[in-house]
């Protein structure tokens, strides 16, 4: 893989630019992770936000030791931790989900901070609040800088409590659009092809827009 790296700096930290091929790398170990992670009978539709997450994570985890990910040694999966947007800040204003650390960014540049975060929700497209919860406490967390103020690439994964991504993506997109959004609607990814992939892009102030890599991931029926 190409390193991922911009030397330009933001905020006093260096500028992270994830090519395409290190965007898909992470969307397929979600994927895979997600199949490892809904064996578990706990993962659910009924489940806590913060239990099934931690679940992603293992199996996200075990999907990098596998001999087809090619990129397994290349990637390490974090625990959640308290993150602080800008450098000079001593209070963490932000829990990132799932931080994801580039093992030659890490080598070549001691850049310690994740290098991509993957933010969690539950979500159902027909519950508006689900929908705009997905919005302002997930999209925006990237679009106002709280979360990869320094990146230029973050990923959200949408647990499908019910309906399926089509439907889900109606109703997150419904709130965009009632707020003058049209431009940050989601979008089929063109990075994978299939029906859980999508993408969107966000502009920030002050900052380059941020591009979204949406997972939705739908629960293994009982």
């Amino acid at each position: 893989m190409k390193l991922p790296f911009d030397v330009t700096t933001t905020a006093g930290r260096r500028f992270i630019n994830l090519g395409p091929d290190i965007a898909t790398a992470i969307l397929r170990t979600v994927e895979v992770g997600w199949e490892f992670a809904s064996q578990s009978r706990d993962v659910n539709a009924k489940a806590g936000e913060v239990e099934i997450t931690e679940r992603l994570r293992d199996g996200m985890r075990r999907a990098l030791g596998l001999k087809g990910m090619r990129w397994g040694k290349k990637m390490a999966v974090l625990p959640g931790t308290e993150s602080r947007s800008r450098p000079d800040m001593l209070v963490p204003d932000g829990r990132t989900d799932i931080p994801i650390l580039s093992i030659e960014i890490f080598l070549r540049f001691g850049e310690h901070d994740p290098h991509a975060i993957i933010e969690c929700k539950r979500i159902d497209g027909n519950s508006g609040y689900l929908c705009r919860e997905y919005v302002a406490e997930g999209i925006d967390r990237f679009r106002t800088g709280k979360y990869s103020g320094n990146h230029s690439t973050g990923f959200m994964v949408g647990y499908l409590l019910a309906g399926d991504e089509h439907v889900a993506v109606t109703g997150i997109n419904r709130i965009l659009n009632r707020k003058s959004r049209t431009n940050e609607n989601l979008k089929p990814s063109d990075l994978i092809l299939e029906s859980w992939a999508w993408g969107s892009c966000h502009p920030r102030k002050g900052a380059s827009p941020i591009a979204l890599h949406h997972a939705f991931l739908a629960f293994t029926a009982a």
